[in-house]
């Protein structure tokens, strides 16, 4: 049974992917009460990253919004996969978006648009949040973008 955040995933055009498996020893995702709380979810497709390297170097701020995107799904992908059904959001309380900077790149906050813009487009109003984007050095294999997130559950 398709549940309304999948046939809205459906409309969009988008399907979740597997989850990616971890990289180290820690858990896609977790449910603490009412929340749930993903890893650092990279840009992951059919097990690869589909480019390497800093945003405003070798990868373009276009390239890394559309990373951001995929991070996001993947962060959907781990929270389906602890709570069965994604009707069971009620809303996303926090992104974290990770920008792997070359040194003079500023526009962190326009690339995780891409995380942002794609959790609005599927939740509406709930899926509207708070964010923090980071400009970091380096991030796990050489990812352009890592993203987080953290949700709130439906209150049986």
């Amino acid at each position: 049974m398709s549940g309304v955040v999948d046939a809205k995933l459906a409309e969009l055009g988008l399907t979740l992917p597997q989850v990616v498996p971890p990289l180290a020893a820690y858990q896609p995702a977790v449910i603490s009460g009412a929340y749930v709380y993903t890893a650092g979810q990279l840009p992951m497709v059919e097990g690869k990253l589909p480019v390497t390297g800093k945003v405003g170097g070798e990868v373009t701020p276009e390239e890394a919004k559309e990373l951001a995107r995929t991070c996001a799904l993947n962060a959907l992908a781990a929270v389906k996969s602890v709570v069965g059904d994604l009707d069971r959001v009620a809303r996303v309380v926090k992104v974290v978006g990770f920008v792997a900077s070359a040194a003079d790149f500023t526009s962190q906050p326009a690339v995780i648009n891409g995380a942002s813009e794609l959790l609005g487009a599927v939740f509406g109003d709930k899926g509207v949040h708070a964010r923090s984007a980071v400009g970091v050095a380096v991030l796990p294999l050489d990812s352009p973008i890592e993203i987080e997130i953290q949700v709130e559950l439906v209150q049986d």
